[in-house]
């Protein structure tokens, strides 16, 4: 009988399960959950860069798509599951009791968002992110080094300090603090212990200082220097990494029986989302695997010995073994990217739903119709309408900041802007210009990479935007003057946590044995067009000088 493993995909808005056959790589069922608190916003303050989730919203959709996957698939495949990983959204922390339990579902704490998941793209720790980065500037030890020597407000330690200021109660409940990575295979596993549940590598070396240099995560005289509030945390957090081809364990009774699983199947690891997306687009040494959603995450590997002491500034880590087992990954990304898109796209809906809402004109079936089908439509005829401006003709140029700066040189304190803009200036050149700094974005990260000793030998993209917009693509390859593979897999998380839970059940060797038997190839290709790419060196230098003036004089 053929083997499946089953891949957990935590996205930001959903959790997606896929069964993948292990010798074949087809991926034979997947069901989508969308967190209902979160569609709802509960507990988000957006104007503030407050997210967080309930765990709630990950348990139910845990179940939920595993199960009704199992129902679609075909008869004897539930008998014939081997292993199971998780791959979430990152960093994406939550305070713990010594038991493990997120603060949010115990007792007095249920609805207070400081004890629920911090979600990657909450920003309200800008001020300690910066106290961090200070400190470590002035430390014998800088505690950045392997984080691009700029340590962000999107991760671990600033979120955790944050909260703990903010909130007194949290502060005294909490034992520890888990990722969300971390904790759906602790739970699945029974073992949530902050002291013995297995810590995944690429979430601690990317986004909580852990190094093996350091001896693990920053010293006690470090932390408690940053903020006294932190002392002997540390000795509750880990000081021990895994990468994801290790088994966390095995799953529960109590999970294998909601499950409808066996209690032999092996639990990988946790892993970040976008780590395991590059797996499953069959990342190689050298070729940058772009995830391209509402943000992105830019990641290359590259043999250890070939990296040596060489240590890139201003992005997001290098740690060994954070994406492939046995290579080291240095990540990258921008804060924003369909993320900017959507809010152009609500921006322009603000007349029909506050407008139209109101209409007594047609009732309310018709009206919400109407209402649905143009919102449906709007991203796709800009889209068009957009494909038909010439390069540099409208004279706009955008900044991609809308959430902060990821990298080259983390900056979550800055904002987005539209400069040159005109009576003549309509939606479609906006949203054009928009596109264009999300090119712009991405071709300052892989400057930062070739200017830091790292070639990229090509691109490899996956994500929604990379599947449903041809328009971005031709502009992205065009400024980054290279060609793009899309990735096949129309969920390639998914497919990459379903190969690490193949070589975590034993199935495979090693993660490249995975992805030559599970990969679904390259879908199609985007190439460069030259005058395209002559034009976009222009409207680039144009971008940069903006970025300066308003990153180093509107801001100062």
């Amino acid at each position: 009988m053929a083997k499946y493993t089953i891949g957990l995909d935590y996205g930001s808005d959903s959790v997606r399960s896929l069964i993948v056959n292990v010798e074949t790589g087809e991926e034979v069922a997947s069901v989508v959950f969308n967190y209902p608190r979160w569609q709802k916003q509960m507990y988000c303050d957006a104007p503030n860069n407050q997210f967080r989730q309930h765990p709630k919203d990950y348990l139910e959709g845990l179940e939920y798509t595993i199960v009704e996957a199992l129902k679609q698939a075909p008869e004897g495949v539930a008998e014939n599951v081997v292993g199971i990983s998780v791959d979430t959204t990152g960093s994406t922390p939550v305070a713990v009791d010594e038991k493990g339990t997120p603060l949010s579902l115990t007792a007095g704490f249920e609805e207070n968002p400081n004890a629920m998941f911090v979600l990657w793209k909450d920003h309200t720790a800008v001020k300690e992110a910066e106290e961090i980065n200070q400190l470590a500037k002035k430390w014998e030890i800088d505690f950045t080094k392997y984080e691009g020597g700029i340590y962000s407000s999107e991760w671990f330690w600033a979120k955790l300090l944050h909260v703990i200021r903010e909130d007194a109660a949290v502060y005294r409940a909490a034992y520890s603090w888990v990722e969300h990575c971390d904790w759906i295979p602790a739970v699945i596993t029974g073992d949530t212990n902050p002291k013995t549940l297995k810590r995944s590598r690429c979430a601690a070396g990317h986004k909580a200082m852990w190094h093996e240099a350091f001896d693990g995560l920053p010293s006690e005289e470090f932390l408690t220097a940053l903020d006294p509030m932190l002392a002997g945390l540390r000795d509750r957090l880990f000081k021990e990494t895994f990468t994801c081809d290790v088994a966390a364990g095995t799953l529960s009774e109590e999970w294998a029986q909601k499950l409808g699983l066996s209690t032999d199947v092996v639990v990988g690891v946790g892993a970040f989302d976008a780590h395991l997306g590059a797996v499953g687009a069959e990342i190689e040494p050298y070729y940058l695997s772009k995830v391209m959603g509402t943000s992105t995450c830019d990641m290359l590997i590259a043999p250890a010995d070939e990296v040596g002491e060489n240590v890139v500034a201003g992005i997001c880590g290098q740690v060994d073994g954070s994406i492939v087992p046995g290579m080291v990954g240095l990540e990258a990304g921008q804060s924003a990217f369909g993320d900017i898109y959507a809010w152009f796209k609500r921006v322009l809906e603000w007349p029909m739903k506050n407008i139209l809402a109101e209409s007594t004109l047609i009732d309310e079936a018709t009206k919400q119709k109407l209402m649905d089908e143009t919102s449906d439509k709007i991203i796709a005829k800009l889209s068009e309408e957009a494909a038909k401006i010439p390069i540099g003709e409208s004279g706009v140029v955008a900044l991609d900041w809308m959430n902060g700066r990821r990298t080259p040189d983390a900056n979550q304190a800055l904002k987005g802007a539209i400069a040159g803009l005109n009576l003549g200036s309509d939606a479609p050149r906006i949203f054009r210009a928009l596109v264009e700094a999300t090119a712009f974005g991405s071709r300052a990260i892989n400057d930062r990479f070739i200017s830091e000793g790292v070639r990229i030998d090509g691109v490899i993209a996956l994500g929604g935007v990379a599947k449903k917009s041809p328009l971005v693509m031709q502009i992205v390859a065009d400024v980054l003057d290279m060609p793009i593979k899309v990735a096949r897999s129309e969920q390639a998380c998914a497919l990459g946590s379903a190969m690490a839970a193949a070589v975590a059940a034993g199935v495979y060797a090693n993660t490249s044995e995975a992805q030559k038997n599970m990969g679904g190839g390259i879908e199609t290709e985007y190439h460069p067009i030259p005058e395209n790419v002559e034009k976009y060196k222009v409207l680039y230098e144009k971008y940069q000088k903006f970025g300066k003036f308003v990153e180093f004089d509107f801001t100062a």
